[in-house]
């Protein structure tokens, strides 16, 4: 089960490098071809959220069927198991909350640096026209 938690870290790694990458200034002869490898990647990147709700999921299934470490006949050993699925059912929710947070940060942002520059090449026609 350990596979797909380390898929989700990558996909939501490479979507905050690309969100870092268009956002940083002074790279502008690097953001042309930046922004088509990014519109070519929203899409496959498309399939982070089903995914990240099949995670979702899963995670509430383990919560609800869970054993209960409540009273005191469990031993330190079931408790600190008990502490430690709870921890790591946090750090996946925080793992897919990020992924989908990366996810919608990228899309806008690739949005908004697409406009930017089609009005740029408008004021550069509107500048030629005069």
């Amino acid at each position: 089960m350990a596979l797909e938690w380390v898929v989700l870290g990558y996909v939501a790694g490479a979507e905050a490098i690309m969100v870092l990458l268009l956002t940083l200034p002074g790279i502008d002869p690097l953001r042309k071809g930046l922004i088509s490898v990014t519109r070519s990647l929203l899409k496959p990147f498309m399939s982070v959220l089903p995914f990240c709700l099949f995670l979702l999921m899963d995670i509430y299934w383990k919560y609800e069927h869970r054993p209960s470490c409540e009273s005191d006949s469990c031993s330190p050993s079931e408790h600190l198991r008990h502490q430690k699925s709870i921890m790591k059912s946090q750090r996946n929710a925080l793992l897919i909350a990020s992924a989908l947070l990366f996810y919608w940060l990228l899309y806008s942002v690739t949005g908004l640096v697409v406009k930017i520059e089609q009005l740029n090449k408008r004021v550069e026609k509107l500048k030629a026209q005069d």
